[in-house]
């Protein structure tokens, strides 16, 4: 658990590593913010893509070989993005990034949901989860406070050292599986067998939309918070310790409540909440601490909804746990790489305000599709796969 524990906080650190930086990014390579914002699109777009196999990858060819390599793929991205001379290598590192983190979160929930008893795997997944707040509470304000002592290229050195020593734990302590082999790669099979449940039709959508609005807020807060109040790169860092804890608290109280029969309508109302609360972060002038506070409560109500899911995936899907996990963990990454875009266009033509709206309307799409469907969410695992 030690060792998955470093390798979720290096994977989600690499990936959250880009929005504190998007206004030093944005001024170095001269480019837009907007545009500089696009980083995280094309990471969150290389998530998705690889979201997709991670599952069968790793329900095929075992955890601990996926997990080495992916590691290996993320240290080298990282640290070469630190040397990135122009937008454009900076971008195909980024993709690299995100190919590479994209396999990793699968991976690790299957892991975990071969070895922990039902009764237990909610707590134990929401715990890896939270892990991810942590990650954002501690690695996101450090970015902004390295920037502020070097440039905005030696935070990719600093976490890209973090990966590295992820890929030794790894190596060295992750347990080798029985006759460590190489069962069939049963790519379409695995994914077709899931889709034909009901609840994984459902909740891909409720994910999809709800992850929307939570990767397009957090994409651009940094940058709301320096432009709308004239903050330093290193000063920075503290409302988003802040902020970052509801992300935690959201991720860890979520697993108390994933095995819960109404968590369908906790999913629907913690959802809505967040997006009017998003609402008010980019269009009500409250002043910085209260932004700061309104924001993190955003964000905790924001994190309930991946954890439930999460956990409630492994309960359908068999022996094709991980494959469950990247199905889910597809939708997150597309809501990160539809959120991404779509704030960043809306930041363009209209201002912040935009990002606001749009955390709005998406979320109450996301609790209305999870009223609607509700009972999926209710069902033990195995009931009602048509």
């Amino acid at each position: 658990m030690a060792v998955l524990a470093l390798t979720v906080f290096a994977t989600i650190s690499a990936i959250l590593i880009v929005p504190p930086l998007l206004v030093e990014i944005a001024t170095d390579l001269e480019i837009s913010v907007a545009v500089a914002g696009q980083l995280a699109t094309a990471t969150f777009a290389a998530w998705a893509v690889t979201g997709v196999s991670a599952g069968p990858l790793s329900d095929s060819f075992g955890r601990r070989p996926v997990a080495i390599v992916c590691l290996a793929v993320l240290s080298i991205s990282m640290l070469a993005c630190a040397v990135a001379p122009n937008l454009e290598t900076l971008m195909t590192l980024r993709v690299l990034t995100g190919l590479g983190g994209g396999v990793v979160p699968p991976n690790i929930v299957g892991s975990v949901a071969d070895v922990i008893s039902p009764a237990r795997r909610a707590r134990a997944v929401g715990a890896l989860l939270g892990i991810q707040g942590i990650a954002a509470a501690i690695s996101v304000p450090l970015v902004a406070v390295l920037a502020d002592v070097g440039s905005w290229r030696l935070p990719f050195i600093v976490y890209g050292a973090v990966l590295v020593a992820g890929l030794v734990a790894n190596w060295l302590w992750l347990p080798k599986e029985r006759g460590e082999r190489v069962r069939n790669f049963a790519y379409l099979s695995r994914y077709r067998s899931l889709v034909s449940m009901r609840f994984f039709r459902v909740a891909v959508a409720v994910n999809l939309t709800q992850r929307i609005a939570f990767w397009g807020s957090i994409s651009y807060f940094a940058a709301y918070l320096i432009n709308t109040f004239d903050l330093s790169l290193g000063f920075v860092a503290l409302p988003l310790v802040i902020a970052a804890l509801g992300q935690t608290v959201g991720n860890y109280g979520a697993s108390f409540m994933a095995s819960l029969r109404y968590r369908a309508a906790i999913i629907a109302a913690a959802t809505v909440a967040g997006g009017a609360f998003g609402l008010a972060v980019f269009s009500v002038d409250m002043g910085l601490w209260a932004t700061v506070a309104v924001a993190t409560v955003s964000t905790g109500l924001l994190s309930m909804t991946f954890p439930i899911l999460i956990a409630a995936s492994t309960e359908y899907s068999g022996e094709s746990k991980a494959t469950g996990v990247g199905l889910m963990g597809f939708s997150n990454q597309a809501g990160g790489m539809l959120g991404a875009a779509i704030a960043g266009a809306l930041l363009a033509s209209v201002g912040y305000v935009g990002i606001g709206y749009m955390c709005l309307t998406v979320t109450i799409i996301s609790a209305l599709l999870t009223g609607l469907f509700g009972r999926q969410f209710a069902e033990s695992a195995g009931q009602n796969r048509s």
